[in-house]
């Protein structure tokens, strides 16, 4: 059995795709039936909660994988070494989803598939359940603090709604007005690099969080 620690990389796009709904898919390869369940998990605990409920105890094996932004772990619950853990995780990145915990259950039908094909049939199970698996865009957004001069106010709103942002909470201050606002992390340098050209660089722009 091959159990990963909880490892960590940079994703390489901002955007991904997150599962709206619990998505099962099944398939019988050379006589094996591989059940795949995909759901959307936003911790660890999340995931094994899911494996407790989801997992067949009578099954030959129940490999899994999952997804939580810079985090993954994966598992091939007897099969060998890197036959099925790893696979289920490349489909979900090949798939570009994000915050998916996938379980792949086999029952064995008795003929051996070899390291290639099980490494395919796990795969392959995974990659199929979230092509038709219902999904939504998940665009990481970000939080900062804009204080402008009451002259720029209009400016902030503005330049938001052309960067995707919005204004969730003012504040009016001696010096002008105070801005928490919410947009698209990809978006932020560009909107304040606008908002500096535009107050002639006079703008406070504090990042709060990402």
């Amino acid at each position: 059995m091959t159990d990963s620690p909880i490892q960590r990389f940079q994703p390489n796009c901002l955007t991904s795709k997150v599962l709206t709904a619990t998505h099962t898919y099944e398939e019988v390869i050379k006589k094996s039936l591989f059940i795949g369940v995909c759901t959307q998990v936003n911790s660890p605990e999340d995931f094994f909660q899911f494996l407790a409920q989801y997992q067949d105890v009578n099954a030959t094996h129940n490999c899994w994988a999952y997804r939580i932004e810079n985090i993954y772990r994966f598992n091939d619950d007897g099969e060998p070494s890197g036959t099925a853990g790893k696979p289920i995780l490349a489909a979900i990145d090949g798939a570009g989803f994000d915050y998916v915990g996938a379980l792949v259950i086999r029952h064995y039908g008795g003929i051996k598939l070899g390291t290639g094909g099980l490494a395919r049939a796990y795969g392959g199970t995974i990659s199929k359940n979230l092509k038709s698996a219902p999904h939504k865009i998940h665009v990481p957004l970000i939080e900062a603090s804009i204080l402008v001069s009451f002259q720029h106010d209009q400016c902030v709103y503005q330049l938001l709604q052309q960067h995707q942002g919005q204004s969730i909470k003012q504040q009016f201050t001696t010096h002008g007005t105070e801005h928490h606002v919410v947009l698209p992390e990809e978006l932020l340098k560009s909107f304040v690099k606008d908002l500096k050209n535009k107050t002639k660089g006079t703008a406070k722009v504090t990042v709060s969080s990402i």
